[in-house]
């Protein structure tokens, strides 16, 4: 039986060291601002993604609803299934990291949350930032969403417009957030807009 997430209950989201920074910590700031509890686990590799992207060593979050955990930690909270969770996302998610979700290796606290995260029949979202994707990836995404694991690929839409990086960066978070219910104003909904058929011509 699937348990049910509780709205008091804290998503996990995890960053790997896959490029898109941004991502990770846009989905955290909305989460944490939306009045949810966040527990954060970041990877050593992220860390060197995040200098390089953003030219930190650390996520640029601080919310008194973000609560950080150790990568290393194999008994942290989130290592046991007794601790309750309204899920969890792995944004970006790298092909090492899925494929170890993907194995049942928990040789970290964030391959051991997702690994508890299925068992618990929790939901789990992958959000794979990767081109182009062998095989392996395929397979491994495949499998995973076979069980339930949501596979949500940092793919942004233009079919609103975007004017800068922000603008992107904020469609794909504001899916993520869609999967778990939680409202937001990140971008525009297809629909929201009224279009002129003559001026989009024909496809």
């Amino acid at each position: 039986m699937t348990e049910q997430p509780a709205k008091n209950h804290p998503i996990i989201v995890a960053v790997t060291g896959a490029s898109g920074m941004p991502y990770g910590q846009r989905v955290i700031e909305t989460l944490a601002e939306s009045g949810r509890k966040v527990i954060v686990v970041v990877s050593d590799h992220a860390r060197i993604v995040l200098k390089e992207e953003m030219s930190a060593d650390f996520l640029k979050v601080d919310h008194p609803n973000i609560q950080f955990m150790n990568y290393r930690d194999i008994a942290a909270p989130i290592a046991s299934g007794s601790f309750p969770t309204a899920g969890m996302i792995v944004c970006p998610c790298s092909m090492s990291t899925l494929g170890e979700i993907a194995g049942g290796i928990s040789r970290n606290l964030i391959a051991r949350a997702a690994d508890v995260t299925v068992k618990e029949g929790r939901k789990l979202m992958l959000v794979p930032r990767e081109m182009p994707f062998s095989a392996i990836h395929l397979e491994n995404m495949l499998k995973l969403a076979k069980i339930g694991v949501t596979i949500m690929p940092a793919s942004p839409g233009f079919y609103h417009h975007p004017k800068k990086i922000d603008d992107v960066v904020d469609f794909v978070a504001g899916k993520i957030l869609d999967h778990f219910g939680i409202e937001h104003s990140l971008y525009k909904r297809w629909g929201t807009n009224e279009f002129n058929l003559e001026e989009l011509g024909t496809f």
